[in-house]
């Protein structure tokens, strides 16, 4: 499993010439690594004085940014498993019309799966703006800079990820799945930068 890989580890194996991990991979790991920086900043808030007041909300985050933290590791993977999918779909045999007929179909259900794996991915890395909000203005001052880079590395997961469902969504024969879909990635493309910018804004230095 690439999770269990170093970061060199990983690193290299991304600068290879093998196909996976990709940009999907990739966009899993930077919301997994947005929600374990706004996860840190809420730890360095826990038990510290002058916050006495943002206790009880900080450590819900934590639960929360841990939730989001695994998920996201997981989809790592889950990308790499559904990029696999369409691959071996690509190699089923077709000589023959059920052949031809039957590959058809299992190129088109993995494309679906390898378009919908990056899209929970993108909702899930979403997510974290919430977090990213309530430490920066809330959680420990000393630490805010790095509420800030959760917040950037959630952007980046969010719009990595929806490219990588478009890519698929190009492919995909289905017009009511597509369109569904499509819609779904044009309203989380239209609130992201703005969401950002306004977190950011709040960054006191």
């Amino acid at each position: 499993m690439l999770i269990e890989k170093t970061v060199r580890g990983f690193v290299e194996e991304t600068a290879s010439s093998a196909p996976v991990p990709g940009g999907g991979s990739v966009a899993a790991l930077s919301g997994s690594i947005a929600a374990a920086l706004s996860e840190m900043v809420a730890n360095l808030t826990v038990g510290k004085k002058g916050y006495e007041e943002v206790q009880d909300e900080m450590k819900t985050i934590i639960e929360k940014a841990k939730a989001l933290r695994e998920k996201l590791l997981e989809d790592i993977d889950r990308d790499c498993k559904a990029f696999d999918k369409v691959m071996d779909a690509f190699k089923m045999p077709k000589e023959t019309d059920e052949e031809k007929e039957a590959r058809k179909n299992a190129i088109q259900s993995a494309l679906k799966e390898a378009a919908l794996v990056p899209l929970e991915a993108a909702k899930d890395a979403f997510r974290i703006f919430e977090l990213a909000d309530v430490v920066v203005v809330k959680g420990n001052k000393n630490a805010v800079t790095d509420g800030a880079v959760s917040c950037m590395m959630a952007r980046t997961a969010v719009l990595s990820a929806l490219l990588n469902v478009k890519i698929n969504l190009a492919s995909i024969k289905d017009e009511e799945f597509v369109e569904k879909l499509s819609k779904e990635v044009a309203e989380l493309e239209s609130k992201v930068n703005e969401v950002e910018m306004e977190i950011l804004k709040k960054v006191v230095l």
